[in-house]
Protein backbone atom coordinates (compact mmCIF):
# COMPACT_ATOMS: atom_id res chain seq x y z
CA UNK A 1 0.00 0.00 0.00
CA UNK A 2 0.84 3.65 -1.01
CA UNK A 3 2.38 5.57 2.04
CA UNK A 4 0.45 8.86 2.92
CA UNK A 5 1.26 12.13 4.35
CA UNK A 6 -0.28 12.13 7.97
CA UNK A 7 -2.01 15.12 7.22
CA UNK A 8 -3.37 17.48 4.59
CA UNK A 9 -1.32 20.18 5.97
CA UNK A 10 2.12 18.14 6.73
CA UNK A 11 1.74 18.16 2.67
CA UNK A 12 1.20 21.86 2.35
CA UNK A 13 4.36 22.41 4.31
CA UNK A 14 6.57 19.39 2.77
CA UNK A 15 5.42 21.65 -0.74
CA UNK A 16 5.76 24.89 0.74
CA UNK A 17 9.09 24.07 1.58
CA UNK A 18 10.19 22.59 -1.66
CA UNK A 19 9.31 25.44 -3.37
CA UNK A 20 10.56 28.46 -0.72
CA UNK A 21 14.53 27.86 -0.93
CA UNK A 22 17.49 30.11 -1.55
CA UNK A 23 16.41 31.42 -4.78
CA UNK A 24 13.76 33.52 -2.60
CA UNK A 25 16.09 34.97 -0.69
CA UNK A 26 18.38 35.95 -3.15
CA UNK A 27 17.70 35.63 -6.99
CA UNK A 28 13.97 37.58 -6.35
CA UNK A 29 15.22 40.31 -4.57
CA UNK A 30 18.45 40.64 -7.37
CA UNK A 31 16.44 40.30 -10.24
CA UNK A 32 14.11 42.86 -8.75
CA UNK A 33 17.03 44.80 -8.01
CA UNK A 34 18.02 44.14 -12.02
CA UNK A 35 14.75 44.55 -13.74
CA UNK A 36 13.29 48.10 -12.71
CA UNK A 37 12.33 47.49 -8.96
CA UNK A 38 8.74 47.52 -8.27
CA UNK A 39 7.75 46.74 -12.31
CA UNK A 40 9.72 43.13 -12.01
CA UNK A 41 6.41 42.21 -9.79
CA UNK A 42 3.94 42.77 -12.83
CA UNK A 43 5.52 40.15 -15.17
CA UNK A 44 6.06 38.00 -12.08
CA UNK A 45 2.57 37.69 -11.06
CA UNK A 46 1.27 37.62 -14.69
CA UNK A 47 3.83 34.48 -15.07
CA UNK A 48 2.64 33.26 -12.07
CA UNK A 49 -1.08 33.13 -12.90
CA UNK A 50 -0.72 32.00 -16.40
CA UNK A 51 2.21 29.28 -16.18
CA UNK A 52 2.83 29.24 -12.62
CA UNK A 53 -0.25 28.04 -11.10
CA UNK A 54 -1.66 25.85 -14.17
CA UNK A 55 1.60 23.65 -14.61
CA UNK A 56 1.45 23.07 -10.76
CA UNK A 57 -2.18 22.10 -10.74
CA UNK A 58 -0.67 19.67 -13.36
CA UNK A 59 2.01 18.45 -11.28
CA UNK A 60 -0.19 18.15 -8.15
CA UNK A 61 -3.39 16.04 -10.29
CA UNK A 62 -0.61 13.99 -12.64
CA UNK A 63 0.71 12.75 -9.24
CA UNK A 64 -2.64 12.58 -7.45
CA UNK A 65 -4.82 10.54 -9.66
CA UNK A 66 -1.78 8.23 -10.92
CA UNK A 67 -0.46 8.02 -7.32
CA UNK A 68 3.10 7.54 -9.31
CA UNK A 69 6.13 9.30 -9.17
CA UNK A 70 7.10 11.23 -12.35
CA UNK A 71 8.69 8.65 -14.59
CA UNK A 72 5.56 6.45 -13.39
CA UNK A 73 2.87 8.99 -13.82
CA UNK A 74 4.23 9.96 -17.72
CA UNK A 75 4.59 6.25 -17.98
CA UNK A 76 0.97 5.27 -17.26
CA UNK A 77 -0.44 8.56 -19.75
CA UNK A 78 1.77 6.35 -22.44
CA UNK A 79 4.76 4.17 -22.15
CA UNK A 80 6.94 5.68 -24.89
CA UNK A 81 6.66 9.43 -22.32
CA UNK A 82 8.38 7.70 -19.58
CA UNK A 83 11.47 9.94 -20.69
CA UNK A 84 9.69 13.16 -19.66
CA UNK A 85 9.57 11.88 -16.02
CA UNK A 86 13.34 10.78 -16.29
CA UNK A 87 14.04 14.21 -17.46
CA UNK A 88 12.48 15.43 -14.38
CA UNK A 89 14.09 13.44 -12.10
CA UNK A 90 17.36 13.60 -13.42
CA UNK A 91 17.54 17.63 -13.82
CA UNK A 92 16.47 17.98 -9.89
CA UNK A 93 18.88 15.78 -9.04
CA UNK A 94 21.84 17.65 -10.65
CA UNK A 95 20.45 20.42 -8.99
CA UNK A 96 20.82 18.93 -5.45
CA UNK A 97 24.41 18.37 -6.24
CA UNK A 98 25.20 21.76 -6.43
CA UNK A 99 22.58 23.12 -4.17
CA UNK A 100 23.77 21.22 -1.20
CA UNK A 101 27.54 22.79 -2.05
CA UNK A 102 25.38 25.93 -1.64
CA UNK A 103 24.03 24.84 1.52
CA UNK A 104 27.59 23.83 2.64
CA UNK A 105 28.88 27.56 2.47
CA UNK A 106 26.07 28.23 4.01
CA UNK A 107 27.05 25.94 7.23
CA UNK A 108 30.32 27.08 7.01
CA UNK A 109 29.13 30.38 7.55
CA UNK A 110 26.90 29.51 10.49
CA UNK A 111 30.02 27.67 11.94
CA UNK A 112 31.96 30.69 12.15
CA UNK A 113 29.65 33.35 13.08
CA UNK A 114 30.05 32.14 17.06
CA UNK A 115 32.73 34.15 17.41
CA UNK A 116 30.55 36.06 20.48
CA UNK A 117 32.61 39.27 18.51
CA UNK A 118 33.96 40.56 15.57
CA UNK A 119 32.85 37.81 12.69
CA UNK A 120 35.97 36.81 10.85
CA UNK A 121 34.68 38.40 7.50
CA UNK A 122 34.36 41.83 9.08
CA UNK A 123 36.98 43.78 7.35
CA UNK A 124 36.66 41.89 3.66
CA UNK A 125 33.49 40.09 3.35
CA UNK A 126 34.24 39.53 -0.13
CA UNK A 127 37.97 38.10 0.19
CA UNK A 128 36.38 35.69 3.40
CA UNK A 129 33.74 34.29 0.96
CA UNK A 130 36.01 33.68 -2.41
CA UNK A 131 39.48 33.10 -0.78
CA UNK A 132 39.02 31.70 2.75
CA UNK A 133 35.73 29.46 2.28
CA UNK A 134 36.15 29.16 -1.86
CA UNK A 135 39.70 29.46 -2.28
CA UNK A 136 38.39 29.96 -5.85
CA UNK A 137 40.60 29.56 -8.54
CA UNK A 138 41.32 31.98 -11.96
CA UNK A 139 39.11 29.97 -13.67
CA UNK A 140 36.77 27.25 -14.83
CA UNK A 141 39.54 25.26 -16.47
CA UNK A 142 42.20 25.11 -13.19
CA UNK A 143 40.05 22.91 -11.40
CA UNK A 144 42.85 22.96 -9.00
CA UNK A 145 41.62 20.00 -6.63
CA UNK A 146 39.16 19.80 -3.45
CA UNK A 147 38.68 22.15 -0.70
CA UNK A 148 38.41 19.98 1.84
CA UNK A 149 37.38 22.33 4.58
CA UNK A 150 34.06 22.22 1.92
CA UNK A 151 34.15 18.70 1.55
CA UNK A 152 33.45 17.95 4.70
CA UNK A 153 30.51 20.42 4.53
CA UNK A 154 29.51 18.69 2.15
CA UNK A 155 29.43 15.68 3.74
CA UNK A 156 27.83 16.84 6.33
CA UNK A 157 25.02 18.27 4.87
CA UNK A 158 24.30 15.08 2.51
CA UNK A 159 24.03 13.38 6.07
CA UNK A 160 21.55 15.61 7.11
CA UNK A 161 19.62 15.30 3.61
CA UNK A 162 19.84 11.70 4.36
CA UNK A 163 17.85 11.33 7.50
CA UNK A 164 15.23 13.89 5.83
CA UNK A 165 14.31 10.70 3.15
CA UNK A 166 15.48 7.58 4.11
CA UNK A 167 11.73 6.69 5.82
CA UNK A 168 10.64 8.37 2.74
CA UNK A 169 7.56 10.84 3.36
CA UNK A 170 7.25 9.66 6.70
CA UNK A 171 10.69 11.10 7.88
CA UNK A 172 10.10 13.93 5.68
CA UNK A 173 6.66 15.11 7.00
CA UNK A 174 8.16 14.85 10.54
CA UNK A 175 11.04 17.20 9.12
CA UNK A 176 8.85 19.43 7.46
CA UNK A 177 6.56 20.66 10.42
CA UNK A 178 9.77 22.55 12.09
CA UNK A 179 12.07 23.23 8.91
CA UNK A 180 9.51 24.77 7.11
CA UNK A 181 7.89 27.41 9.40
CA UNK A 182 11.38 28.24 11.12
CA UNK A 183 12.72 30.47 7.67
CA UNK A 184 9.44 32.07 8.13
CA UNK A 185 9.68 33.09 11.79
CA UNK A 186 13.60 33.97 10.59
CA UNK A 187 12.76 36.40 8.01
CA UNK A 188 10.23 38.16 9.97
CA UNK A 189 12.84 38.96 13.02
CA UNK A 190 15.18 39.74 10.49
CA UNK A 191 12.75 41.82 8.26
CA UNK A 192 11.89 43.64 12.02
CA UNK A 193 15.47 44.30 12.61
CA UNK A 194 16.20 45.27 8.73
CA UNK A 195 13.55 48.09 9.26
CA UNK A 196 14.98 49.83 12.15
CA UNK A 197 18.48 49.95 9.98
CA UNK A 198 19.86 53.64 9.36
CA UNK A 199 19.23 53.47 5.50
CA UNK A 200 16.81 50.91 4.84
CA UNK A 201 14.11 53.34 4.02
CA UNK A 202 16.12 54.24 1.19
CA UNK A 203 17.10 50.51 0.16
CA UNK A 204 13.02 49.61 0.52
CA UNK A 205 12.32 52.87 -1.93
CA UNK A 206 14.70 51.34 -4.22
CA UNK A 207 12.95 47.95 -4.11
CA UNK A 208 9.21 49.25 -4.35
CA UNK A 209 9.51 52.27 -6.93
CA UNK A 210 8.59 50.46 -10.41
CA UNK A 211 10.49 51.66 -13.68
CA UNK A 212 7.62 50.93 -16.17
CA UNK A 213 10.40 51.38 -19.16
CA UNK A 214 11.72 48.27 -18.26
CA UNK A 215 7.98 46.42 -18.75
CA UNK A 216 9.43 47.11 -22.71
CA UNK A 217 12.26 44.96 -22.19
CA UNK A 218 11.56 41.39 -23.20
CA UNK A 219 14.50 40.19 -21.04
CA UNK A 220 12.79 40.97 -18.36
CA UNK A 221 9.75 38.94 -19.17
CA UNK A 222 12.11 36.03 -19.95
CA UNK A 223 13.14 36.34 -16.61
CA UNK A 224 10.29 36.37 -14.63
CA UNK A 225 8.78 32.90 -16.10
CA UNK A 226 12.21 31.82 -15.33
CA UNK A 227 11.96 32.89 -11.79
CA UNK A 228 8.41 31.50 -11.64
CA UNK A 229 9.41 27.92 -12.72
CA UNK A 230 12.09 27.38 -10.95
CA UNK A 231 10.92 29.04 -7.39
CA UNK A 232 7.65 26.60 -7.66
CA UNK A 233 9.95 23.67 -8.31
CA UNK A 234 8.08 22.52 -11.49
CA UNK A 235 9.70 19.95 -14.21
CA UNK A 236 11.24 18.63 -11.41
CA UNK A 237 9.03 15.91 -10.59
CA UNK A 238 8.96 17.08 -6.67
CA UNK A 239 4.86 18.10 -7.31
CA UNK A 240 4.27 15.31 -9.18
CA UNK A 241 5.95 12.94 -6.25
CA UNK A 242 4.48 14.71 -3.05
CA UNK A 243 0.69 14.93 -4.80
CA UNK A 244 1.03 11.19 -5.10
CA UNK A 245 1.14 10.52 -1.29
CA UNK A 246 -2.06 12.05 -1.04
CA UNK A 247 -5.47 10.79 -1.21
CA UNK A 248 -6.84 10.85 -4.90
CA UNK A 249 -10.44 13.27 -3.29
CA UNK A 250 -7.59 15.93 -1.74
CA UNK A 251 -8.73 19.27 -2.89
CA UNK A 252 -5.78 20.17 -5.87
CA UNK A 253 -7.05 24.23 -6.69
CA UNK A 254 -6.52 25.38 -2.99
CA UNK A 255 -2.92 23.09 -2.69
CA UNK A 256 -1.98 25.01 -5.55
CA UNK A 257 -3.16 28.49 -4.56
CA UNK A 258 -1.91 27.81 -0.76
CA UNK A 259 1.61 26.95 -2.30
CA UNK A 260 2.09 29.32 -5.34
CA UNK A 261 1.00 32.15 -3.12
CA UNK A 262 2.39 31.22 0.38
CA UNK A 263 5.72 31.09 -1.42
CA UNK A 264 5.56 34.28 -3.64
CA UNK A 265 4.52 36.37 -0.12
CA UNK A 266 7.78 35.01 1.35
CA UNK A 267 9.55 36.17 -1.38
CA UNK A 268 8.50 39.25 -1.20
CA UNK A 269 8.89 39.47 2.40
CA UNK A 270 12.59 38.68 1.83
CA UNK A 271 13.08 41.61 -0.52
CA UNK A 272 12.57 43.68 1.72
CA UNK A 273 14.96 41.92 4.33
CA UNK A 274 17.15 42.33 1.30
CA UNK A 275 16.77 45.87 0.31
CA UNK A 276 16.66 47.05 4.10
CA UNK A 277 19.98 45.60 4.53
CA UNK A 278 21.05 47.16 0.71
CA UNK A 279 19.82 50.37 1.94
CA UNK A 280 22.37 49.92 5.12
CA UNK A 281 24.95 49.13 3.39
CA UNK A 282 24.60 52.00 1.42
CA UNK A 283 24.24 54.22 3.73
CA UNK A 284 26.87 52.83 6.15
CA UNK A 285 29.52 52.70 3.27
CA UNK A 286 28.94 55.51 1.23
CA UNK A 287 28.04 53.57 -2.07
CA UNK A 288 24.93 53.97 -4.06
CA UNK A 289 22.52 51.71 -3.46
CA UNK A 290 22.82 50.81 -7.58
CA UNK A 291 26.46 49.94 -6.73
CA UNK A 292 26.30 47.59 -3.25
CA UNK A 293 24.12 44.84 -4.64
CA UNK A 294 25.74 41.74 -6.66
CA UNK A 295 23.93 38.71 -8.09
CA UNK A 296 23.69 35.27 -6.85
CA UNK A 297 26.21 33.96 -4.26
CA UNK A 298 27.83 37.21 -4.01
CA UNK A 299 24.25 38.38 -2.24
CA UNK A 300 24.30 36.01 0.57
CA UNK A 301 27.83 34.91 1.00
CA UNK A 302 29.03 38.74 0.56
CA UNK A 303 26.49 41.47 0.99
CA UNK A 304 24.70 40.34 3.48
CA UNK A 305 27.39 39.11 5.98
CA UNK A 306 28.88 42.17 5.61
CA UNK A 307 26.40 44.54 6.41
CA UNK A 308 25.44 42.04 9.23
CA UNK A 309 28.85 42.46 10.29
CA UNK A 310 28.71 46.14 10.68
CA UNK A 311 25.23 46.14 13.43
CA UNK A 312 25.19 45.86 17.18
CA UNK A 313 25.52 41.93 17.85
CA UNK A 314 26.68 41.24 14.19
CA UNK A 315 26.84 37.61 15.31
CA UNK A 316 24.06 37.04 16.49
CA UNK A 317 22.40 38.29 13.73
CA UNK A 318 24.76 36.03 11.55
CA UNK A 319 23.77 33.08 13.13
CA UNK A 320 20.17 33.88 12.48
CA UNK A 321 20.79 35.03 9.12
CA UNK A 322 22.50 31.50 8.23
CA UNK A 323 20.21 29.23 10.03
CA UNK A 324 17.63 30.89 7.84
CA UNK A 325 19.57 30.02 4.39
CA UNK A 326 20.47 26.30 5.78
CA UNK A 327 16.69 25.59 7.02
CA UNK A 328 15.58 27.55 3.36
CA UNK A 329 17.56 25.14 1.95
CA UNK A 330 17.27 21.90 3.32
CA UNK A 331 13.23 21.11 2.38
CA UNK A 332 14.10 22.23 -1.34
CA UNK A 333 16.88 19.90 -1.27
CA UNK A 334 15.73 16.95 0.35
CA UNK A 335 12.28 17.16 -1.73
CA UNK A 336 14.75 17.47 -4.83
CA UNK A 337 15.83 13.65 -3.48
CA UNK A 338 12.68 12.31 -2.72
CA UNK A 339 11.69 12.95 -6.31
CA UNK A 340 14.39 10.51 -7.59
CA UNK A 341 13.57 8.17 -4.17
CA UNK A 342 9.97 7.74 -5.36
CA UNK A 343 10.71 7.01 -9.16
CA UNK A 344 12.94 3.94 -8.28
CA UNK A 345 11.26 2.98 -5.51
CA UNK A 346 8.07 2.74 -7.84
CA UNK A 347 10.10 0.96 -10.17
CA UNK A 348 11.55 -1.73 -7.70
CA UNK A 349 9.21 -1.98 -4.77
CA UNK A 350 11.20 -4.77 -3.36
CA UNK A 351 14.28 -2.24 -2.44
CA UNK A 352 13.72 -1.01 1.21
CA UNK A 353 13.53 2.89 0.74
CA UNK A 354 16.46 3.30 3.51
CA UNK A 355 18.72 1.59 0.61
CA UNK A 356 17.64 3.67 -2.13
CA UNK A 357 18.10 6.85 0.11
CA UNK A 358 21.46 6.01 1.10
CA UNK A 359 22.56 5.22 -2.53
CA UNK A 360 20.89 8.48 -4.06
CA UNK A 361 22.44 10.51 -1.56
CA UNK A 362 25.98 9.19 -2.28
CA UNK A 363 25.95 9.10 -5.77
CA UNK A 364 24.88 12.64 -4.92
CA UNK A 365 27.92 13.49 -3.06
CA UNK A 366 30.04 11.87 -5.06
CA UNK A 367 28.60 14.29 -8.00
CA UNK A 368 28.52 17.52 -5.81
CA UNK A 369 32.41 16.72 -5.53
CA UNK A 370 32.95 18.88 -8.52
CA UNK A 371 31.97 22.18 -6.37
CA UNK A 372 33.88 22.13 -3.72
CA UNK A 373 36.75 22.17 -5.76
CA UNK A 374 38.83 25.27 -6.34
CA UNK A 375 36.97 26.02 -9.70
CA UNK A 376 33.61 25.00 -8.08
CA UNK A 377 31.51 28.12 -8.19
CA UNK A 378 32.04 28.33 -12.06
CA UNK A 379 30.90 24.95 -12.74
CA UNK A 380 27.92 25.64 -10.15
CA UNK A 381 27.43 28.95 -12.36
CA UNK A 382 27.42 26.61 -15.87
CA UNK A 383 25.43 24.11 -14.50
CA UNK A 384 22.82 26.05 -12.96
CA UNK A 385 22.74 27.86 -16.63
CA UNK A 386 22.55 25.13 -18.65
CA UNK A 387 19.45 23.13 -15.95
CA UNK A 388 17.24 26.09 -15.72
CA UNK A 389 17.58 27.73 -19.00
CA UNK A 390 17.03 24.10 -20.63
CA UNK A 391 16.65 21.05 -19.29
CA UNK A 392 13.72 22.64 -16.89
CA UNK A 393 11.64 24.05 -19.69
CA UNK A 394 12.14 20.89 -22.09
CA UNK A 395 10.77 19.11 -19.02
CA UNK A 396 7.67 21.76 -18.81
CA UNK A 397 7.04 21.65 -22.65
CA UNK A 398 6.62 17.84 -22.81
CA UNK A 399 4.72 17.60 -19.56
CA UNK A 400 2.17 20.47 -21.13
CA UNK A 401 2.42 18.69 -24.48
CA UNK A 402 1.44 15.30 -22.85
CA UNK A 403 -1.31 16.26 -20.54
CA UNK A 404 -2.37 18.74 -22.98
CA UNK A 405 -2.27 16.42 -25.87
CA UNK A 406 -1.99 12.82 -25.20
CA UNK A 407 -4.23 12.55 -21.86
CA UNK A 408 -6.53 15.42 -22.48
CA UNK A 409 -6.09 18.81 -20.89
CA UNK A 410 -10.02 18.63 -20.33
CA UNK A 411 -9.92 15.14 -18.56
CA UNK A 412 -7.47 16.08 -16.76
CA UNK A 413 -9.08 19.43 -15.53
CA UNK A 414 -12.33 17.52 -14.90
CA UNK A 415 -10.34 15.70 -12.47
CA UNK A 416 -8.82 18.39 -10.87
CA UNK A 417 -12.87 19.68 -10.71
CA UNK A 418 -14.08 16.64 -9.15
CA UNK A 419 -11.90 16.62 -5.65
CA UNK A 420 -11.44 20.78 -5.24
CA UNK A 421 -14.58 23.74 -4.85
CA UNK A 422 -12.70 26.30 -6.92
CA UNK A 423 -13.32 25.00 -9.96
CA UNK A 424 -11.15 25.92 -13.01
CA UNK A 425 -12.93 27.15 -16.18
CA UNK A 426 -12.21 26.18 -19.78
CA UNK A 427 -9.15 29.01 -19.60
CA UNK A 428 -6.95 26.31 -18.28
CA UNK A 429 -7.26 23.79 -21.40
CA UNK A 430 -6.04 26.91 -23.63
CA UNK A 431 -3.10 27.50 -20.93
CA UNK A 432 -2.03 24.13 -20.63
CA UNK A 433 -2.64 23.09 -24.22
CA UNK A 434 -1.08 26.55 -26.08
CA UNK A 435 0.31 29.30 -23.96
CA UNK A 436 2.39 27.49 -22.14
CA UNK A 437 4.78 25.54 -24.55
CA UNK A 438 4.86 28.51 -26.52
CA UNK A 439 5.74 30.60 -24.11
CA UNK A 440 8.43 28.20 -23.34
CA UNK A 441 9.41 27.50 -26.73
CA UNK A 442 9.93 31.33 -27.18
CA UNK A 443 12.22 31.23 -23.96
CA UNK A 444 13.99 28.23 -25.09
CA UNK A 445 14.69 29.30 -28.78
CA UNK A 446 15.69 33.02 -26.99
CA UNK A 447 18.18 31.19 -24.57
CA UNK A 448 19.78 29.38 -27.23
CA UNK A 449 19.89 32.29 -29.69
CA UNK A 450 22.00 34.18 -26.81
CA UNK A 451 24.05 31.52 -26.20
CA UNK A 452 25.20 30.89 -29.30
CA UNK A 453 25.94 33.85 -30.22
CA UNK A 454 27.82 34.85 -26.83
CA UNK A 455 29.01 32.09 -25.40
CA UNK A 456 27.92 32.12 -21.69
CA UNK A 457 29.70 34.07 -19.22
CA UNK A 458 32.68 34.07 -21.92
CA UNK A 459 33.29 30.70 -20.63
CA UNK A 460 35.73 28.39 -23.10
CA UNK A 461 34.14 25.99 -25.68
CA UNK A 462 35.11 22.64 -23.82
CA UNK A 463 33.35 24.26 -20.68
CA UNK A 464 30.54 24.97 -22.57
CA UNK A 465 29.94 21.86 -24.30
CA UNK A 466 30.28 20.38 -20.39
CA UNK A 467 26.80 22.16 -20.28
CA UNK A 468 25.21 21.20 -23.20
CA UNK A 469 25.99 17.54 -22.49
CA UNK A 470 24.46 17.89 -19.34
CA UNK A 471 21.29 19.23 -21.38
CA UNK A 472 21.23 16.56 -24.03
CA UNK A 473 21.72 13.54 -22.04
CA UNK A 474 17.62 13.27 -20.67
CA UNK A 475 17.00 14.43 -24.80
CA UNK A 476 18.85 11.50 -25.95
CA UNK A 477 17.40 8.81 -22.93
CA UNK A 478 13.72 10.36 -24.04
CA UNK A 479 14.18 9.41 -27.33
CA UNK A 480 15.47 6.17 -26.58
CA UNK A 481 12.33 5.65 -24.46
CA UNK A 482 9.94 6.62 -27.00
CA UNK A 483 11.14 3.57 -29.48
CA UNK A 484 11.75 1.21 -26.74
CA UNK A 485 8.44 -0.73 -26.04
CA UNK A 486 7.66 -0.83 -22.58
CA UNK A 487 7.35 -4.18 -20.93
CA UNK A 488 3.87 -3.19 -19.48
CA UNK A 489 2.72 -2.72 -22.68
Amino acid sequence: MRDRWSSRMVFLFAAIGSAVGLGNLWRFPYLTYKYGGGAFIIPYLIALIVIGLPLLWLEFALGQKLQKGAVGAFAAIKGRLRGIGVGAVYSGFIVVTYYAAVMAWSLIYLIRSFSFDKVPWADDAKSFFYTDVLNISDGIGQIGGLNWTLVLALIAVWVMIYFCVWKGVKSAGKVVMVTMPLPAILLVVLLVRGLTLEGAATGIAYYITPNFRALLDGELWIAAISQIFFTLSLAFGIMIAYASYNKKSQDITKDGVITAVTNSAISIVAGFVVFAVIGYMSATTITPVTEVVTGGPGLAFVVFPQALSLMPVGWLFSILFFVTLLSLGIDSAFSLVEAVNTAIFDATKKVKKPIVALVVCGIGLIGGLLFVTRAGLYYLDLVDHFITNYGLVLVGIMSSIAVGWVYGAKKMREFINSTSSWKLGVWWDYCIKYVIPIAMLVFLVTSVIQDIKVPYEGYPMTAIWIGWIIVFVPVVVGIILAFVKPKEA
